[in-house]
């Protein structure tokens, strides 16, 4: 699982740098010349945020069915209840994190479109900030906060791996114990 992973995160991340770097390049977005780039910008930002929350949902996907799968295998060879605790606990560290990132990306994407001059909006910053400077900001943020995240989820889906892995050694010699073929 984590070789999938982390192919999927990277590209998550480049997705998502290339927005970055796309949104840096596009200068006045009222001219005429740069509406190519505003457009795709958008795209790939909208683009992004998909892959992005496909990557965090496989994460949860993941920890759902495995942890479906612990508890399966604990009753049915009456192991101790720890794996499947600690599994459950790996999920839980980790779901806050995914929600930040989910809404990291949300808010981003809603600070685009505010900062969009065509939109009818009308949003022109805060704090004494423009529209666009708090959209860099907050898309600064969420790639970084994103990276974070995929971080602390690689290393909770490695350690889920390796319970996984003594969980099935376990089964193993139990069903060696009693001659069941394995």
């Amino acid at each position: 699982m984590t070789r999938i992973f982390l192919t999927l995160a990277s590209v998550s991340t480049l997705l998502l740098l290339t927005v970055f770097v796309l949104g840096l390049n596009i200068g006045d977005p009222r001219v005429l010349e740069s509406q190519p780039l505003v457009s795709w910008h958008l795209l790939l930002a909208l683009t992004g945020l998909i892959f992005a929350t496909l990557v965090h949902a496989v994460v949860l996907t993941y920890f759902m069915g495995t942890g479906r799968w612990m508890e399966d295998v604990s009753k049915t060879y009456q192991l101790d209840d720890h794996w499947r605790v600690e599994c459950q606990r790996l999920k839980y560290r980790v779901l806050p994190w995914m929600c930040l990132s989910l809404l990291l990306l949300l808010t981003t994407i809603g600070f685009g479109a505010a900062a969009d001059p065509a939109a009818r909006l009308g949003f022109s910053g805060c704090v004494g900030l423009s529209a666009s400077t708090l959209h860099l900001l907050v898309a600064l943020t969420t790639v970084g906060g994103n990276v974070l995240v995929n971080v602390r989820e690689f290393h909770a889906l490695e350690r889920n791996g390796q319970f996984v892995n003594e969980v099935i050694a376990k089964v193993r010699e139990i069903r060696i114990a009693r001659g069941l073929p394995v």
